[in-house]
């Protein structure tokens, strides 16, 4: 089967240039699209550029625990039903979150020095960090090392969970 030149011909040119040069034109207009947003970024100030950062970043999915997750775990595509997959999840989770809900004001002082004990901060840190209620205390810990701090803290008036 032979097909005629002609057919060729168009089927190699886009709106009657040839495609090579179609495809150069388009890849410099994407270089000169580029460059201009890389001068419009290097022409932001500074607080500008942390703003632009942190909001491309949540566009991205990324945030400071990491990369999001998206698609079916490995408990869910391997066909297990939803509820187990749940209940595996929970059993995996290893690191907690020690987040303070509330507490009571007589008791403000104690919570204070308490939170100075598991943390390297100041007074003056720990103070502010604890009246910004709700608040994540500390990150990243065991079982084991959160529930003597989690009791502490109840038995001064606290209400701590992890999460």
């Amino acid at each position: 089967m032979r097909i005629p030149t002609k057919s060729l011909t168009s089927l190699f040119t886009l709106t009657g240039k040839p495609l090579a040069r179609t495809l150069c034109t388009a890849a410099e207009t994407r270089t000169q699209k580029l460059e201009r947003i890389a001068d419009e970024i290097r022409d932001l100030t500074k607080l500008e550029r942390y703003d632009y950062s942190v909001l491309w970043r949540h566009k991205m999915g990324l945030n400071k625990y990491g990369p999001a997750v998206s698609g079916l775990g490995p408990s869910a595509a391997s066909g297990s039903g939803a509820g187990s997959g749940v209940e595996a999840k929970a059993a995996e989770k290893s690191a907690f979150d020690l987040k303070l809900e509330k507490y009571d004001a007589a008791a403000k002082i104690k919570i204070i020095k308490e939170v100075r004990t598991f943390t390297d901060l100041g007074l003056k840190e720990a103070k502010e960090l604890v009246e910004k209620v709700p608040v994540v205390l500390k990150k990243g810990l065991t079982k084991e090392e959160a529930d003597p701090i989690l009791a502490k803290l109840k038995e001064l008036g606290a209400t701590v969970v992890l999460e």
